[in-house]
């Protein structure tokens, strides 16, 4: 079994990338964030799943009364250099999967912005 894995990935085929948890929508681009709260350090991007189709964001916050989804909108708008109010969570504000609207960014310029910076 383990050399089926290599063959996938030495037969040429694309893995795919974390331009998978990106797309763009009329009034911005929309990522899909996978959450892990009360972490030891506030990190995003923090790795990509390619099953999930997910970019990681750790936040040391709890998610208790909605701090950790404050801390997710603060480290997404520090990281790319944008307002707070640039950053809001459009879905799944009580899931660990959260899809994330970020506004005045097209999707080109945020993969820029992400590219290099995201752990294999």
């Amino acid at each position: 079994m383990p050399g089926n894995i290599f063959l996938l990935l030495s037969s040429g085929v694309n893995m795919p990338s974390f331009i998978d948890a990106i797309s763009e929508t009329k009034i911005g681009t929309t990522i899909t964030i996978e959450v892990t709260a009360g972490a030891r350090q506030d990190i995003f991007p923090a790795g990509f799943n390619a099953w999930r189709k997910t970019i990681g964001c750790h936040v040391t916050a709890r998610a208790v009364e909605g701090r950790a989804n404050r801390a997710v909108v603060s480290i997404i708008a520090h990281t790319l250099d944008l307002p707070e109010r640039a950053v809001q969570i459009e879905g799944g504000t009580k899931s660990q999967i959260k899809r994330v609207l970020i506004m005045g960014i097209d999707k080109p310029e945020l993969i820029l912005r992400l590219k290099g910076r995201i752990p294999s």
